[in-house]
């Protein structure tokens, strides 16, 4: 389990996925692993190595007109439910509500009292 309260995921999203991995392939050496997604679209999941280094994804198409490609991070704690209950009474807003993703975990999309958007996630047991 990832320690509460510390980036555990980093994912890119992007117009364009091919681009990126090229890139980064080349910048970083990954390599990527893909996982088909329930609506359809594919996550490149980047390694490096046997280890994970984080997502690329094409940007979905709910983001506001004009939002540029950009780096999205995930803050691991104990229970997206509980940390998302905290969420409104800190002067933050629940932007998704905590849904799951097999495999991966249960993750909320929350924003501070500042605006910025940042991904909660209690990351799912590995075995």
């Amino acid at each position: 389990m990832a320690d509460h309260g510390t980036f555990h995921w980093n994912e890119l999203l992007t117009s364009d996925p091919d681009g990126a991995k090229a890139f980064f392939g080349t910048v970083a050496g990954w390599t990527y692993n893909e996982m088909a997604m329930p609506d359809g679209m594919t996550y490149h999941v980047a390694m490096q190595g046997d280890a994970h280094a984080g997502g690329i994804m094409k940007m979905p198409d709910a983001m506001p007109a004009g939002t540029p490609p950009h780096w999205f991070a995930y803050m691991a704690v104990d229970d997206v439910d509980a940390a998302v209950d905290k969420v409104g009474a800190a002067g933050g807003t629940v932007l998704t509500p905590p849904f799951d993703v097999e495999g991966v975990g249960r993750i909320a999309i929350i924003q501070d009292p500042q605006g910025a958007a940042l991904g909660l996630m209690t990351p799912a047991a590995q075995g």
